[in-house]
């Protein structure tokens, strides 16, 4: 075999969203673009504000020496005291630039933060549904996942299924809300229940254990709802996150790795990732993006675009027979398959031109992912589809 047995094993294991996109390939060479329905990808139609513009327009006339050469490995200082003050001003817990590394989008600080923490054999419970590269890049590290499902009728954390899990081994929890693929926010109460349970886990095994939050999508947030802060709730914590959706940039890989202040040890945790950083290739976020994040932490894609397709999506499908829970943030909807096959569901979908993603791409069998942010009028003209297509079950 010309590659390594675990890689094609992995290959073959997590093909669903690159099997639809060469199906939704094939669907467009024979029908066309317009009578193809794509809902597969994460991958924002928005594009970025205009200050983005203004501000990529400064940079590029600039004559300031050496700003495309290396920096820190942790990033600039200027980008990391902005990142700092955005997150002092949304936890009220202080933090400053020396708890935060800028990273190669929010897959590169979950990389960093894993490789910081894990040695041979550690696990990190990750909780179903999830996005589908968590359990690689915690195997890319030596540690195992621990999979554990979430109330599925609520998607909300099953806090006495968490505790059963852990072990001596264990030491890191992941979450991410909102949350991809199910688009729910986790409330205060329950980061208060994971804080206690980390503290007496810790107690318990004599060693750290830590909450890692990946917020790429804290920025799309509908109907006025509140992200509650992993900082001022939870003790030893980290945040990874991007602005591949709040500033809709995923090409540019620019995200941050951020550690709580409260945490103990917390500036020897920086010290290790900061090594992770460089010695995983990464070396530093790319230079260019960094300067011009410093000045945007306040900015937005328009947020109420998403919200319409969201209601769009949510009003006629609910209305046409799926049963879903409505999202309170990021840009998916995780309905249930009217059959337990998921994937024949799917399969069926694609009868209509519908490209979807199986629930168990996400460790859940028997939903389906639906990524809305594409264009409007894709949505628009994909209703009769999705009517046709629930006929079928309904």
């Amino acid at each position: 075999m010309p590659i390594a047995e675990k890689i094609a094993g992995h290959i073959s294991g997590s093909s669903w969203i690159r099997k639809m996109f060469e199906e939704g390939e094939r669907l467009r060479k024979e029908f066309g673009d317009d009578n193809v329905y794509d809902f597969t990808l994460g991958n924002p139609d928005a594009e970025p504000p205009e200050t983005f513009r203004s501000e990529l327009r400064r940079l590029a006339e600039s004559r300031l020496p050496g700003m495309h050469r290396y920096m820190s490995n942790a990033g600039y200082m200027e980008t990391r005291a902005a990142v700092a003050a955005k997150i002092t001003r949304s936890s009220g817990v202080k933090a400053g630039p020396e708890h935060v590394i800028m990273t190669c989008g929010a897959g590169g600080a979950l990389n960093v933060a894993l490789k910081t923490i894990l040695d041979p054999g550690d696990e990190v419970i990750i909780l179903a549904p999830f996005f589908v590269e968590y359990k690689f890049y915690i195997d890319n590290h030596g540690g195992t996942p621990v999979v554990v499902m979430t109330d599925m009728e609520s998607f909300q954390l099953d806090m006495e299924a968490i505790e059963k899990a852990i072990t001596s081994k264990t030491r890191g929890i992941l979450i991410c809300s909102p949350n991809n693929p199910t688009g729910v926010i986790y409330p205060e109460e329950s980061l208060m229940q994971l804080n206690e349970l980390i503290k007496k886990t810790g107690r318990k095994n004599g060693r750290m254990v830590y909450l890692i939050s990946d917020e790429p999508y804290s920025g799309i947030l509908y109907d006025g709802k509140h992200l509650p802060s992993v900082f001022s709730l939870v003790e030893n914590s980290v945040i990874a996150t991007s602005h591949s959706k709040d500033l809709a940039l995923p090409g540019e890989r620019i995200g941050y790795l951020a550690a709580n202040p409260r945490m103990g040890s917390v500036m020897q945790f920086i010290e290790g990732a900061i090594f992770s950083n460089r010695v995983l290739g990464f070396v530093n976020a790319p230079a260019l993006m960094q300067r011009l994040v410093a000045k945007l932490q306040d900015e937005s894609v328009n947020i109420a675009e998403y919200q319409k397709k969201r209601d769009m999506l949510v009003n006629e499908l609910t209305s046409i027979g799926f049963s879903m829970v409505k999202p309170d943030g990021a840009f998916y909807l995780f309905p249930k398959s009217p059959i337990q096959d998921d994937i024949r569901f799917v399969e069926e979908a694609q009868k209509e031109h519908i490209l979807l993603v199986p629930g168990r791409g996400f460790g859940a069998p028997g939903f389906f992912r639906i990524a809305y942010c594409t264009g409007i009028d894709l949505i628009e003209r994909s209703l009769p589809a999705w009517h046709r297509l629930a006929s079928r079950f309904f």
